[in-house]
């Protein structure tokens, strides 16, 4: 009992160290001081978007410290119950005690890997864009599988979500499209899906019931606000604009609604299609494009990361990032960090933060090695 007690002990320690080494504790208590003390000034409400950023941050960073102060005191009592239980004999209340502590451990886990979700764009909204690859109609209709899956686990975060352009296909399915999800840390955590995904099925479409491998590319990059600058020259842009296809009644067919935005130097397109007014899709692309040029800055900046690389590359073979086998066994592997899931209607449904912690852990490790030489 004592030998577990103390192993869990270790674990959560180590995870508290560097949950205080990530915050650089000194400085987020004095930070916190500061936004208290901004949120009780009576002018801030008179500039409502500062009183509501500083409202986050107060939130943010009373939520990270109290729960690092938590957890120590939970760990300290349990610890002492399991002492004062062995000291009496009493293995039901020791066995409880351990039961907490392996939650708490969980709990260091989790608050560990969202720890990392300070990049400089991770609590930003962010815009989810679904490829599907070659293939016609079979990838058509795994890339609005995959529309679909994600606007699932954003509805269940209760983040919003909104179509911001669409291509549906020929027959069935959708060649291309763009949401806008925005919640508390969207891009963070979504910013791990990109990349290809492969799906393998009995195919719908094939009368003699083949099996079929298709595959669809998703690419996420945060919204910017103006408080961000991204300058353009015209001379770089291309501008298209075309009727919008898709819901929106006879107007869409008649009137050249939609824009396209094509950056000359890096190729980069923005497209939206959300707004009867040619005038507001200009507004939508434009701001689309310029969050695309700061999501390729951040990439170069920060190394990017082999994901989001792959959600460049060729959509097929050698670049995918996660297979959905549903034929002949049912199974969900993502490749970059062995996470398996045995039922894929569920991953489908929505059920995707397994997944997307694991390839946030792995920064986890990156942090720890970082420690120990830092110890060392």
């Amino acid at each position: 009992m004592r030998a577990d007690a103390e192993a869990l002990r270790g674990q959560i320690e180590e995870s508290i160290a560097l949950l205080r080494r990530h915050l650089d504790w000194d400085v987020a208590l004095r930070r916190l001081d500061e936004v208290n003390a901004r949120a009780e000034d009576p002018t801030l409400w008179e500039k409502p978007d500062e009183a509501q950023a500083v409202m986050r941050e107060r939130t943010r960073l009373a939520d990270q410290i109290e729960g690092v102060r938590a957890l120590e005191q939970n760990v300290q009592d349990a610890l002492e119950l399991i002492e004062l239980a062995e000291a009496e004999s009493d293995a039901a209340t020791a066995d409880a005690a351990v039961a907490d502590l392996h939650a708490y451990a969980t709990e260091a886990k989790r608050r560990e890997i969202e720890s990392l979700l300070s990049g400089e764009a991770d609590n930003r909204d962010c815009f989810v864009e679904v490829n599907a690859g070659a293939g016609g109609t079979e990838a058509q209709d795994w890339a609005q599988m995959l529309l679909r899956m994600y606007q699932r686990w954003a509805e269940k975060r209760g983040y919003k979500v909104a179509l911001t352009e669409e291509s549906e296909g020929e027959q069935a399915g959708l060649k291309s499209a763009t949401i806008q999800v925005s919640g508390p840390n969207a891009y963070g955590w979504l910013k791990t899906e990109s990349g290809v995904h492969r799906l393998v099925r009995i195919s719908p479409f094939d009368a003699a019931a083949r099996r079929q491998t298709s595959f669809a590319s998703v690419y996420v990059f945060p919204v910017i606000d103006d408080k961000i600058e991204i300058e353009i020259n015209p001379a770089d842009l291309k501008t298209d604009t075309f009727r919008a296809s898709g819901a929106g009644g006879q107007h869409v067919n008649k009137t050249e609604s939609g824009v396209r935005f094509t950056h000359i130097p890096t190729g980069i397109v923005a497209a939206s299609t959300q707004d009867r007014s040619q005038h507001r899709n200009r507004v939508i692309a434009m701001d689309m494009l310029k969050a695309r040029l700061y999501e390729l800055e951040l990439r170069k900046r920060e190394e990017a990361s082999a994901a989001t690389e792959a959600g460049k590359t060729d959509i097929g073979w050698g670049h995918q990032i996660r297979s959905y086998v549903l034929a002949p066994y049912q199974l969900v592997k993502d490749l970059r960090t062995n996470v398996e899931k045995g039922n894929p209607d569920a991953v489908l449904d929505g059920e995707l933060d397994d997944f997307m912690a694991a390839a946030l852990a792995t920064r986890v490790g990156a942090h720890r090695s970082e420690a120990s030489a830092t110890a060392r």
